[in-house]
């Protein structure tokens, strides 16, 4: 018997076999096309013909542990222990299902935000706990009501993604102190803030759980390499966690990886002597602003994009198709796939949104937007 029988193929999955099959442009898939920094590469090709190919310590790497301390304390004036709070993990989603696994027990409840990133859900049924999935409102912003009333005594966890995963919104200072105020009367329940996206905001800067005293003795904080430096088929992240909640994880992970690929945590921890991550969300606006402007032109809705790499549009004004079969029909008959929002919904609400990927070359999205625009 299935422990997970209502998950199939993912939504990921099918979309980019479509646009294999139909010779599509592939803007559903979160994945850059572009190169990866020639300076990363650089240290790869030196670093690879180095004695470096065993085990590593089952946290990560120290000296890399300490730049992720240094760097927490630069972005958000965060001090860390580098050895007791911080877990490199073969990328976010490790770093997410060993925390579940670690903290969530049977029985209880953890709250998910939809539409939410499909790898929250599997994690709590495999820990016989419940997911309570709580819509956000149709502009993609917390329902503090709808949250606050489906907290109670089984609620172990609340999941938050920010920036947020597919629609692009950041959270508001006012979203924090509702969090706060909710947390006040609940003292037992966990935040677990999915921040994959933290270094890619445009207008407003990215606010992070790091930022908030009253949460980071109760929050796992995650954190992506693979997002922050588009290697995401490295498979690296880590995560922040006060020591008595990392001392659980880390008894998950080294049952589920032992420890992270040593190659990629030798070579970003020299590349972060380097790097300039406060500069990404300049890099990647450059790439949003092209591509809205190439939208701009087509008979699809811009709505807000405040970060990440991702564009949502509604099609209202196209079809009257639910958002999967227009997909579908925008993939084989355009050649160009997207993802259906509708698919990181429990109550699969039809809002006609789709999820496009910015993360291109120049060239892919000038063609993508030409394809578009015959709508």
């Amino acid at each position: 018997m299935s422990k997970l029988p209502h998950i199939g193929t993912t939504i990921f999955t099918v979309m980019s076999q479509l646009a294999n099959e139909h010779k599509a442009i592939n803007l559903s898939q979160g994945f850059p096309n572009f190169p990866v920094d020639e300076a990363l590469k650089d240290i790869v090709a030196k670093r690879c013909k180095e004695e470096i190919h065993q085990y590593l310590p089952m946290a990560g790497f120290a000296p890399l542990l300490e730049k992720i301390a240094v760097l927490t304390q630069k972005s958000y004036r965060r001090t860390v222990n580098p050895v007791a709070e911080i877990l490199i993990t073969a990328g976010a989603t490790e770093g997410i299902f060993s925390s579940i696994q670690a903290l969530v027990n049977k029985g209880e409840e953890v709250i998910v935000l939809d539409p939410s990133y499909d790898c929250y859900e599997a994690p709590i049924l495999l820990c016989h706990a419940k997911p309570i999935r709580i819509p956000l409102h149709d502009d993609y912003t917390p329902d503090w009501e709808s949250i606050g009333g489906a907290m109670n005594e089984k609620t172990r966890m609340i999941i938050v993604n920010n920036p947020h995963n597919p629609s692009g919104k950041i959270w508001t200072e006012g979203d924090f102190l509702a969090l706060e105020k909710l947390l006040d009367s609940h003292p037992n329940v966990l935040v677990l803030a999915d921040e994959v996206y933290e270094y890619i905001t445009f207008e407003r800067p990215h606010l992070s759980v790091h930022e908030r005293p009253k949460l980071q003795d109760r929050s796992i904080v995650i954190s992506s390499f693979g997002k922050s430096f588009h290697i995401t088929g490295w498979k690296i992240g880590y995560t922040i966690a006060p020591a008595p909640l990392m001392d659980e994880i880390k008894k998950v992970h080294q049952f589920v990886v032992f420890s992270v690929n040593s190659l990629a945590q030798i070579a970003i921890n020299d590349y972060l002597d380097s790097v300039a991550v406060a500069q990404l969300g300049s890099f990647y606006q450059i790439k949003r602003d092209y591509f809205r402007n190439l939208l701009a032109q087509t008979r699809l809705e811009l709505l807000p994009c405040e970060g990440t790499y991702f564009q949502t549009v509604s099609y209202a004004a196209v079809s009257d198709l639910d958002d999967l079969a227009f997909a579908r029909q925008l993939t084989t008959a355009f050649g160009v796939a997207a993802i259906p929002v509708s698919v990181f919904r429990a109550d699969k609400k039809d809002l006609k949104h789709l999820r496009f990927c910015f993360a291109k070359d120049e060239a892919t999205l000038a063609e993508a937007g030409k394809r578009l625009a015959l709508l």
